[in-house]
């Protein structure tokens, strides 16, 4: 289950919370207007409800949900014991009431009596608390099925960070697999070996590993009075390559990667990420790609069919080009576009590597003769990336992030290294990016890396918006599309 259905999931107390508090609001009312003579059970029963008394139940509502958000109970908890969850809604709950209390006595409502108190605290915590708890089970029975898991690397292989890998092997349902450590060789490297875990490189050898291997998060396990050094060069290289950092103490003053403290099963964690954060921010961002490509799928579904006839009627060869490419944390998946080459075309391509019209590793030029007459067409208008619409639907890319790499241009990419470029792979790739709007293949690489790095570290929703809205006179114009 990935970042946008987690958050779906855990959001969706919001409105459950507001049916939970109506209905504690009603059990807590309902005996006090009887008992205390305010209303007959008949009366209370035909539910003829006066303006204050709705005015009341909407400022409650408005006020709950408040209280809820500003205490973080919709933030994500997968990384929260039950205990602590269970105390941040006993206290949000109780800040409400005391809020309430000073209403009631404020405005002398007779409705608010210390029975209606009771009752109320009592049955709207006891609620809020059994639906998070119910949630969480599920989520993380849905995590030790292996749904959902994330690769964590271990950086220092003392007591204290083998400690902390057993307590992760332990807690399948948190979703964390633990691919290994990164240490040098060193005299009590012998513990890690009869733990049961492995070392799977020295330190000379990490950036390569990271660079290699799909890693979502790096634990910094180094005693940081005598590593300090060494720690932070390791902590700025995950900020160069979007690698989420999680400490066990300290702080490094890192450039522009976002720390954020969190607690993770007892153990005191300082995470630095890069890029959108989790939360509603991200959930919108998921909502427009799946709301933007459905529609652009219905409304240019009869285009994109006339393309594919077109494409089966002028060259031999299946209408789709499905190629590898490197995407969020490296992983790989399958990009779709229309086929705009002759069959075998990347065969072809170490003879044209002279012809390269562009810096860096990409390969790029205006005349390629492997291009067919309704290929160049479908490029100069970007009709060939509008399958990549279902890599949208899929999870795979986004409407605005960097553009997908070739494994061909990765690997020359690796060459180069320059870690710094590879945060662009710590967000989904998209289909237009500031790269897209600013003149596409007329921009040299280093500045091509410079944009995905801005993008990165300035993202918003609103950037989002620009780029989408600059990118239709782009395409319009064809601005250094090749």
């Amino acid at each position: 289950m990935g970042i946008f259905r987690r958050h779906i999931l855990v959001n969706a107390l919001r409105p459950l919370d507001l049916v939970l508090i109506v209905l504690s609001f009603g059990a807590a009312s309902a005996p006090v207007l009887v008992t205390e003579g305010l209303l007959s059970f008949a009366e209370f029963m035909s539910l003829k409800i006066k303006l204050q008394n709705f005015v009341l139940l909407a400022l409650l509502l408005w006020l709950w949900h408040l209280v809820f958000s500003v205490t973080g109970l919709y933030d994500s908890k997968r990384l929260a014991s039950r205990r602590a969850e269970a105390l941040d809604v006993i206290k949000a709950t109780s800040i409400c009431i005391l809020i309430l209390i000073c209403f009631g006595a404020v405005l002398r409502l007779r409705l608010i009596t210390p029975g209606f108190v009771v009752i109320f605290w009592a049955t709207s915590t006891l609620t809020a608390v059994t639906s998070r708890l119910i949630l969480r089970t599920w989520l993380r029975s849905f995590r030790a099925h292996g749904y959902n898991s994330r690769n964590m690397l271990i950086v220092g292989s003392n007591s204290r960070a083998i400690e902390f890998a057993k307590r992760m092997s332990l807690r399948s349902e948190l979703g964390y697999r633990v691919i290994g450590f990164a240490d040098d060789e060193w005299a009590g490297i012998e513990d890690l070996r009869t733990s049961g875990f492995a070392r799977v490189c020295d330190f000379a050898g990490l950036p390569t590993f990271l660079r290699r291997n799909v890693v979502d998060e790096v634990v910094v396990a180094l005693p940081i009075r005598s590593f300090h050094q060494r720690a932070s060069r390791v902590a700025a290289m995950c900020e160069e390559q979007g690698i989420i950092v999680r400490l066990l103490s300290d702080l490094f003053n890192l450039k522009t990667a976002r720390p954020l403290a969190q607690d993770l099963d007892g153990a005191e964690l300082i995470t630095q990420y890069m890029g959108p954060a989790e939360g509603w921010p991200a959930i919108a961002k998921r909502l427009i790609d799946i709301t933007l490509s459905t529609a652009l799928l219905v409304v240019l579904s009869p285009l994109m069919a006339v393309a594919s006839i077109l494409i089966k009627l002028t060259s031999t060869g299946p209408v789709l080009f499905v190629q590898k490419r490197i995407g969020l944390n490296k992983r790989l998946f399958n990009i779709y576009k229309f086929r705009t080459m002759v069959v075998g075309a990347e065969k072809r391509l170490a003879d044209l590597e002279h012809l390269n019209e562009v810096s860096g590793p990409v390969f790029k030029i205006k005349n390629d003769p492997r291009v067919t007459p309704l290929g160049a067409f479908l490029r100069k208008t970007s009709v060939d990336e509008l399958p990549q619409l279902f890599n949208i639907l899929n999870g795979d890319m986004s409407l605005v992030g960097p553009r997908p790499l070739q494994l061909r241009d990765y690997e020359l990419f690796t060459q180069g290294g320059e870690d710094w470029q590879r945060c662009r792979f710590s967000v989904r790739p998209g289909i237009t990016c500031l790269w897209q709007v600013n003149g596409r293949s007329s921009i040299p690489f280093e500045k091509w890396m410079e944009l995905d790095l801005q993008y990165v570290r300035k993202w918003s929703l609103w950037l989002d918006l620009q780029i989408l809205v600059r990118t239709i006179p782009a395409v319009l114009k064809g601005s250094g599309a090749a």
